[in-house]
């Protein structure tokens, strides 16, 4: 080969470097060990190795989401792509933008024991599907899988016959400019009659979801402006955390206070929110109200329940707009948000320790005293389980931004791997992973030593009620024998140690403070476990 040519895996993985990614996460067999070997020794790139391939999707999907970027993993033929089948269809119904750099069997070989039809496969999960053409195309359909996880907001698995890697080409640079969209600013009749319903509104409530969190602000000057309570989604936890107006969660897991002004409002203006049936309580807090919807994405306007009016629009322009009509026609403010308790509603009433059983801790305290307790620059992440409303609940963040669901397909066991690509994207910060013990054993001991290995400020919560606890309360409604969703495990703390880490159990109030000084005087990820009672764990606020 001479100083003009270069081989296909070298090529790949320059392509990578090519776009300003400096973070892969992988699992290297047959098809895929020679690209990944180049993305770090030949590109000088970093290479997280996960202990499965499904964990390299995860940990690129929150790097994804903490960083802005397009999060790249890479795995072999086979099963090393049909392990990824659910962390993928997570990808999709997050809507993260990322890379699966998938080796495919050689196209010769139609009896390779690994041949699967790798096309179908990721066709069922949603995501996008990106063939390398031939080795003369590689860096052109690189190049083109980054546009398309960009601008589609899905992971890309990128499919790569292993009989190229060594075929020699030459050498190419391509980066496609990401298409940006204009913002967006609302005009015309529709306008109008979202300005005619916010006027006349007699009770109006501000909605905030994760699309707005850039416009903080202007919703801010907008509820003042009106004298408008505020209130979020899930997805926008924290933004109006301090402000007078803001009571918090809409829907059930917002307090028994929250709800009640929800549903004396008469109005809700909804920016950047899907309106979910979760967040509308199944459509009881939006019955009898005029509901005006303004989204950039026109695609979640009427998804999940049909406004008065919608606006495809920007958030923050659109308050902004809305104020200057306001004041043009000298609307007067509405004085709902006067109506307020003086005491702050967002917060839920706090637990009690003296409600801690023999060897268990009570979870609304250990819950409360840990957001007091925990480092207060934290990103937090949850894992599935009938645990984490009350966390959602009772553990603040510092911004939007710092909060992250794992399980936006519903699945459990997906949280460790999350929190740790969350780690690598922002190392400087400490991460605060809420787990279950189903979903640790899933999922998470088989990664935590992968955060040992690359030495993540990772803070793992352990809510351990022994149990699948949403299985196991249907049981017990039932009056059924409960027994097959009871497990007797190991010590989650004890098997941190061995795996590297550090670990404590929680069985007291007492204990809790020795595991708080055990977080301030970490030097390892740690592993704090908390011993629950399945039978007092609370019922999920949903």
């Amino acid at each position: 080969m001479t100083d003009q040519r270069e081989y296909v895996h070298q090529a790949l993985a320059r392509a990578v470097r090519d776009h300003d990614v400096e973070t892969m996460f992988g699992l290297v067999g047959d098809a895929n060990l020679f690209l990944a070997n180049h993305f770090v020794n030949g590109c000088g790139g970093t290479l997280v190795p996960a202990a499965h391939e499904g964990g390299t999707v995860l940990m690129a999907l929150a790097y994804s989401q903490v960083t802005g970027k397009v999060g790249v993993a890479t795995v072999t033929q086979g099963p090393g792509l049909t392990n990824c089948f659910t962390a993928l269809r997570e990808g999709v119904v997050a809507r993260r933008p990322m890379l699966l750099l998938c080796g495919d069997t050689p196209a010769t070989a139609a009896f390779h024991p690994q041949n699967i039809d790798q096309r179908e496969v990721v066709k069922a999960t949603g995501a996008g599907f990106e063939q390398i053409q031939g080795p003369q195309t590689a860096s052109r359909d690189i190049a083109h899988a980054f546009f398309r996880a960009h601008n589609e907001r899905r992971p890309i698995v990128v499919n790569i016959p292993s009989d190229f890697m060594w075929a020699e080409v030459e050498p190419r640079t391509l980066v496609f400019p990401r298409l940006e969209a204009p913002t967006l600013i609302s005009s015309g009749d529709l306008h109008e009659q979202a300005i005619g319903i916010i006027a006349s509104a007699k009770r109006p409530l501000i909605l905030a979801g994760a699309g707005a969190v850039s416009a903080r602000d202007n919703l801010i000057a907008l509820s003042e402006r009106l004298e408008a309570p505020l209130a979020t989604t899930l997805k926008g936890t924290g933004l109006f955390d301090g402000h007078p107006n803001n009571i918090g969660f809409f829907g059930t897991l917002g307090t028994a206070e929250a709800y009640d002004v929800i549903a004396s409002a008469d109005c809700i203006v909804a920016f950047g929110a899907w309106l979910h049936f979760l967040t509308t309580d199944r459509g009881k807090l939006v019955e009898g109200k005029r509901v005006v919807q303004v989204n950039k994405a026109r695609s979640d306007i009427g998804k999940f329940y049909q406004p008065d009016v919608a606006l495809v629009a920007d958030a923050g322009q659109t308050a902004d707009n809305i104020l200057f009509w306001l004041n043009e026609a000298e609307i007067p403010a509405s004085g709902f948000s006067r109506e307020l308790p003086t005491h702050d509603i967002a917060r839920h009433p706090p637990g009690d320790p003296a409600q801690s059983d023999e060897g268990c801790i009570n979870l609304e305290y250990a819950l409360d005293r840990l957001n007091q307790a925990l480092p207060q620059d934290r990103i937090m992440l949850t894992d599935g389980g009938r645990y984490i409303t009350e966390v959602w609940c009772r553990v603040q963040v510092p911004d939007p931004n710092s909060f992250h669901m794992t399980d936006n397909f519903a699945a459990i066991g997906q949280g460790m791997q999350q929190a740790i690509g969350a780690a690598h994207g922002e190392p400087s910060r400490p991460v605060v992973l809420f787990t279950g013990d189903g979903g640790f054993m899933m999922g998470g001991i088989g990664e935590f030593n992968t955060a040992v290995r690359t030495n993540r400020d990772l803070i793992v919560i352990i809510c351990n009620d022994a149990a699948y606890g949403a299985e196991h309360i249907q049981m017990r409604d039932r009056q059924m024998d409960t027994s097959l969703t009871e497990f007797d495990w190991p010590s989650f703390a004890a098997v941190a140690v061995s795996l590297g880490g550090e670990g404590v159990e929680v069985a007291s109030p007492d204990d809790l403070e020795t595991a708080i000084e055990a977080i301030n005087k970490r030097q390892a990820p740690i592993v704090v476990e908390l011993k629950l009672d399945p039978n007092k764990v609370p019922r999920m606020r949903m």
